[in-house]
């Protein structure tokens, strides 16, 4: 893998690039969609290609659970497995451990129960590592442990110690020379914690680095003040990827801060529940308003959907419980989120990246 920095803007630390894979080439900054399951939800990869995704995320849990990362290697690796010849990252599975009821973290690793069968399953950074080279993703994540919010900082400290601990193990167990392994930085709220951990994963010297522990309740306000404190300890001539982390707003403010690469499932999670984003805010298509609203979803937009399509025919189909309603939506939302990535983009490359992200918050927090 090798990253490229175009241009920096001159108003902010936001940052034009580009990341070389074995799968091809990515422009940052850029948004990945999220295909948990090796799929992603009602959506084929042709239509998440059409939509204008250059790299989708796939998920080590999810897929060491089920079907198991030997039957995807033999299948000829998860590319071939699923019908996608674009790069794919995958997540180590340390947010999923987080999120699992009864799970037990120990210096070696977590021990919990799989969700299918109940029988007990045992996750370290060595099998971290050996799932995902099975897998043959093209940038693959260190294990670590994802802090909860809020969290006292003497288990916060511990627990970062033991993410730098592991990201060394997971350095030292990678075989294969075409994967790009990115450490990934955490530490809470608390930034002498964050230095710490950036400081320790840059001396490994990984190829990309991410920031882990964030969009776990602690809002806006706090993730700005992790990502702008954060970022700066990190390379200049390495990618920067800000795990989960997927509000419009959200994104914006930490291009600003000098991120390349989001990931998270709110496109396709809330258009399957009707919520569909526009540039003048969110709408949700079940409201009776939109009962006779012959207008595309954005009158601006140039997604499939919104060229053939109105909001009261989506409003039909969510009414009727028809699995074309969650189609045609993700289709929307996901060509949304790109769209803005490649405005965004462009906004760099001509230095007026503030700008437009003023214009844009302005009409879209109004409609929200």
């Amino acid at each position: 893998m090798k990253f490229r920095l175009l241009k920096k803007d001159r108003s902010s630390l936001a940052r034009r690039g580009t990341v070389t894979t074995p799968h091809g080439e990515i422009q940052t900054p850029i948004f990945m969609p999220v295909g948990t399951h090796a799929a992603m939800k009602a959506m084929t990869p042709a239509q998440v290609t059409e939509a204008g995704a250059q790299i989708i995320l796939s998920n080590t849990y999810h897929l060491h659970l089920r079907p198991g990362e030997a039957l995807i290697e033999k299948a000829g690796g998860l590319h071939k497995f699923m019908g996608w010849d674009g790069p794919i990252l995958t997540d180590s599975g340390g947010f999923q451990v987080f999120s699992l009821p009864n799970k037990r973290i120990t210096e070696e690793g977590a021990h919990f129960r799989h969700e299918i069968t109940g029988e007990e399953v045992f996750l370290d950074p060595a099998k971290a590592v050996a799932i995902q080279e099975a897998l043959g993703s093209d940038i693959i994540m260190a294990f670590d442990e994802c802090i909860p919010y809020p969290c006292d900082k003497g288990y916060a400290e511990r627990s970062t110690e033991k993410t730098i601990r592991w990201a060394k193990q997971c350095k030292d167990a990678q075989t294969r020379k075409d994967q790009a392994l990115f450490g990934i930085v955490q530490g809470s709220v608390y930034e002498d914690l964050r230095a710490r951990c950036a400081k320790a994963l840059v001396k490994m010297d990984f190829p990309g680095y991410a920031i882990g522990g964030v969009s776990v309740g602690e809002g806006l306000e706090l993730l700005k003040q992790v990502v702008g404190y954060t970022a700066p300890h990190l390379p200049e001539d390495k990618p920067r990827y800000l795990m989960g982390v997927g509000l419009p707003e959200d994104i914006l403010e930490s291009v600003e801060r000098g991120i390349d690469m989001f990931d998270c499932v709110i496109p396709t999670r809330y258009a399957r529940s009707a919520t569909l984003f526009t540039n003048r805010g969110r709408i949700r298509l079940t409201n009776k308003n939109y009962r006779r609203d012959f207008y595309p979803i954005d009158p601006n937009c140039t997604c499939y959907t919104c060229q053939n399509f109105t909001r009261a025919y989506l409003h039909h189909l969510f009414s009727a419980n028809e699995v074309l309603s969650a189609i045609l939506a993700s289709i929307h939302n996901v060509h949304f989120y790109l769209n803005m990535m490649s405005e965004v983009r462009y906004a760099i490359e001509e230095g007026r990246f503030m700008e437009y992200k003023t214009r844009f918050l302005a009409d879209y927090l109004k409609g929200k």
